[in-house]
């Protein structure tokens, strides 16, 4: 049981219709939040008052979104109430590219809720509009463009589940490509394209960097070494000022051209060796591998 200052977790998940809000909610729902979709952000501080008078940790995870027309007025009120009374509030904003978004609407069928009669590109576009200040303040934003639902279930599990339960820190390295775009949950991002390429060895080409063969080639130069071990001296040292300041997670996001090779051997080396000195909950995740 939470102590009386803290009576409970609200999650707040929003973000562009089509990018997962409803897989996130269950993700949520199948662990024990009290999951309710769609609730008018004017009901959410009256329903936490009456909830407040329960001794249960409360844990309640809210879908809301731009088919509710009071949200963008209403909810800086609503949030700022929410916290008044005790809560942990966290806002979670779920987005994803807009081509990706008209595939989703293309192959289920639905309307998208601002375009019944049509017009999906031009909805998404005034959607993200509409829905920039909560992305400005959200505490995580997910791009669910390469994600699929499990892998969208095992992120939101790790980030909140898994990380309320143990009070721990939970850490993802995260591997990418910067041709495809900047991970817009990174906390921390480093680019290790000055690192030789792989990719401009005929024999490593076809290869990614899970191989232990672009790894070795990679601990063959001098740089290299001297980077990572620099990088995890670095690290080392992070991680456990983060855990003490209350922070519940962060993503280390390491960066090369395509996201095959160098990102991938990095991201990879840093997992295994965080692993046998860091408490918390450690994460690998390849956004790029083809």
């Amino acid at each position: 049981m939470a102590d009386a200052h803290k009576p409970g977790l609200i999650i707040i998940v929003t973000g562009l219709s089509g990018s997962g809000k409803s897989s996130a909610l269950k993700a949520l729902e199948d662990n024990g939040f009290l999951a309710i979709d769609n609730l008018p952000v004017q009901l959410l501080a009256k329903l936490l008052a009456l909830r407040k008078e329960s001794e249960d940790f409360i844990r309640l995870a809210v879908g809301m979104d731009a088919r509710e027309s009071a949200l963008m007025q209403h909810y800086p009120e609503a949030f700022a109430q929410t916290r008044e009374l005790g809560y942990e509030l966290r806002l979670v904003f779920l987005e994803a590219q807009d081509q990706v978004l008209v595939k989703r609407f293309s192959e289920t069928r639905r309307p998208h809720p601002l375009a019944p009669d049509g017009g999906i590109l031009s909805a998404i576009r005034l959607e993200r509009e509409r829905l920039a200040p909560l992305r400005d303040i959200a505490d995580l934003i997910i791009d669910t463009s390469d994600l699929t639902a499990p892998v969208l279930r095992e992120v939101v599990l790790e980030r909140f589940v898994q990380v309320h339960n143990r009070r721990n820190l939970a850490v993802e390295v995260l591997s990418f490509g910067f041709k495809k775009g900047l991970p817009p949950e990174a906390d921390l991002m480093l680019d290790v394209r000055f690192l030789p390429n792989p990719f401009y060895v005929e024999k490593l080409r076809p290869l990614d960097g899970r191989d232990e063969r672009i790894l070795d080639y990679l601990l063959n130069f001098k740089e290299t070494t001297v980077f990572l071990e620099k990088l995890l001296d670095l690290l080392i040292f992070l991680l456990p000022l983060y855990q003490k300041e209350g922070k519940s997670y962060l993503t280390i996001a390491i960066g090369c051209t395509g996201g095959q090779h160098r990102s991938v051997a990095v991201a990879g080396y840093l997992w295994d060796r965080l692993k046998d000195c860091f408490s918390g909950s450690l994460m690998l995740r390849h956004r790029d591998i083809l």
